[in-house]
């Protein structure tokens, strides 16, 4: 038990700690694997000397959960857990989910809705004197104001709901740590609220008091985002851009500002330092069953962290931001090595990746120089030239991780960027004739149609098929058995009934059914969402399509899975809402 960070008095007394400094309250259980949030937070501050405590899914309808730890001298670090929490409760289409990932055996109903607001009420009610601190993915995304998806309206910010004094947005290890150290030295708010990657609340007096000489974009204000649509497409665009510009970013909600300070910069040593923690790659002992989430990730490798890309749909650039930070080869390397120590290791290193694996150590020429980029735009609507593209220091490091002793398999499962991939054909090659894939390969063209896929911010659709063409005559030259796994997404703002036709004609062309067809889901604060709320344009105000009734968003999917037979059925009973010939798509090939 004393590997791992306490979850009881009991286990942090036999640490020899008589009070903890910091307790995390978390929505997941706790897993001490660098995949989980909440324990890296935990080793990082645990490392800095900090007295941490997890309080994983505490039952937020008895108070008494809420005490097992006692009151921390520093602060409650509140978090939903690793996904948005109505993410992990709501389908797409907003049925409660069977089955939670992040719980012990998949059990559903462990994690409250808005869990953020829910623990951290609980808490405020119990040690009103105890500051809140929120992070993770939930807080994140809902740190201004935001169209919600879930109730169809715009709410305020989660750090006024949730009464919490500080958001820790993005990547929170270094802001964790400061905080934790001024709140240590009693300094006072006003210097606490200086630092960068933190979102915070000041009263006009305040505001005039703290931000008189300081450069900073103001927002529409939150009347005027809940009011009017065309001035949520504008704060949209504005937070974008202060992002990019790394401005202080302000926005006002009738006599408070919401106040987000420019993000962290990390760099190499920052992640080779937080992956040499001595993190368990366990659950807790106190569990008697799997958690699902851990098992898809329990011999993965996180190689580096963001994302070049801009995917509208997507979290990313909002949470770990445009640039991507890589680890050194030798951190990965001894993490890959004491991976082969573990008790349960087959020989298996299921990923080495990040959000997409071909972007290990690529670098912007111009990153950092001042001014030298307005867009930040690096891979639309094309490749940036400033992009320095050079795919030999993954290819040496998956070699190199191959040949430690117990390492019989090493695979790249987080998929690849297949754009990036096209610039240099003799990657392709590589990965394939080295069994760097493991019988599949992940990629997500995410749709067919290009008007669909500009709103998406993605390449066109023949980037796509030139680059499985490529993909194919490799393998056949090779004398592999491959395939590929594209992943699409169905009734994303812009797509009308006769494009989720296309792609299911296309889909039946392939030949084999897909599992891989997920709904949209509006993920709060992303453009896409913004284009679904509004019906813009995620680039311009132009008007689009938007797929919003729960029939026409079934129709879109089933069409994509017509194979299913319950799919089948709904478009059978729907069939006067399809203008095009159900036989058609329906008969067997």
């Amino acid at each position: 038990m004393n590997k791992f960070l306490p979850i009881t008095l009991e286990e942090a007394k036999s640490k020899g700690w008589d009070e903890l400094d910091v307790v995390i309250v978390t929505g997941d259980a706790y897993v001490d694997h660098p995949s989980f949030g909440s324990a890296v937070i935990g080793r990082v501050l645990e490392y800095f000397g900090f007295k941490v405590g997890i309080l994983p899914q505490p039952d937020w309808k008895d108070k008494e959960s809420f005490k097992v730890l006692g009151r921390p001298r520093l602060f409650f670090g509140i978090t939903a857990g690793s996904v948005d929490s109505l993410v992990a409760n709501y389908t797409p289409n907003k049925r409660r989910r069977e089955r939670d990932a992040y719980t012990p055996g998949g059990v559903s109903g462990k994690r409250p809705d808005r869990a953020t607001i829910v623990y951290s009420n609980v808490i405020h009610e119990i040690y009103p004197d105890v500051p809140i601190i929120l992070g993770g993915l939930e807080a994140s995304l809902r740190r201004f104001s935001h169209y919600d998806f879930w109730d169809n309206k715009v709410r305020h910010s989660i750090i006024l709901d949730s009464r919490a004094k500080i958001i820790v947005y993005g990547m929170g290890e270094k802001q964790i740590v400061e905080i934790a150290k001024n709140l240590a030295l009693e300094r006072p708010w006003y210097e606490i609220y200086q630092i960068p990657g933190i979102v915070y609340v000041l009263s006009e007096k305040e505001f005039d008091e703290l931000l008189i000489d300081k450069d900073y974009i103001m927002l529409p204000s939150f009347d005027e985002v809940s009011q009017d649509k065309d001035r949520y497409f504008d704060f949209q665009m504005l937070l974008l851009e202060g992002m990019k510009k790394r401005k202080i970013l302000v926005q006002r909600d009738g006599r408070r500002y919401i106040i987000q300070n420019p993000p962290p910069i990390y760099n190499t040593q920052d992640l080779d330092f937080i992956y040499s923690l001595p993190f368990q790659r366990l659950p807790h002992p106190s569990y008697r069953e799997k958690i699902p989430a851990l098992e898809t990730v329990i011999t993965s490798i996180t190689s580096h962290r963001g994302c070049f890309g801009s995917c509208t749909f997507c979290s990313l650039n909002l949470h770990q931001g445009w640039q991507v930070v890589s680890r050194s080869e030798e951190s990965i390397l001894e993490e890959a090595y004491n991976l082969t120590k573990q008790k349960d290791f087959r020989g298996t290193i299921s990923d080495v990746g990040g959000p997409t694996a071909n972007m290990y150590k690529l670098r912007c020429k111009i990153y950092g120089i001042p001014g030298s980029c307005k867009n930040r735009e690096c891979l639309f609507p094309s490749i940036c030239k400033n992009l320095e593209i050079d795919y030999s220091h993954q290819l040496k490091l998956l070699k190199k991780i191959r040949e430690i002793p117990g390492v019989k398999h090493v695979f790249i499962a987080s998929g690849i960027r297949y754009d990036l991939a096209l610039k240099d054909e003799s990657y392709i090659k590589e990965i394939i004739k080295e069994d760097y894939i493991g019988g599949h390969l992940s990629t997500a063209p995410e749709h067919i149609k290009d008007h669909i896929l500009d709103i998406m911010k993605k390449p066109k659709f023949e980037v796509y098929e030139r680059f499985i063409s490529l993909f194919e005559r490799t393998i056949k030259r090779l004398g592999k058995e491959i395939y590929t796994i594209p992943y699409f997404i169905s009734s994303h703002p812009g797509a009308t009934l006769k494009d989720a036709w296309d792609l299911a004609m296309y889909v039946k062309g392939l030949g084999h059914y897909l599992e891989q067809i997920q709904d949209y889901t509006p993920l709060p604060l992303t453009p896409a969402s913004c284009a679904y709320y509004t019906e813009y344009h995620t680039l311009r105000k132009e008007k689009i399509y938007v797929a919003k009734t729960y029939e026409e968003r079934r129709l879109q999917r089933a069409l994509a899975q017509y194979r299913d037979i319950k799919n089948r059925e709904f478009l059978l009973r729907h069939k006067d809402k399809i203008p095009f010939s159900l036989e058609n798509l329906l008969k067997t090939s």
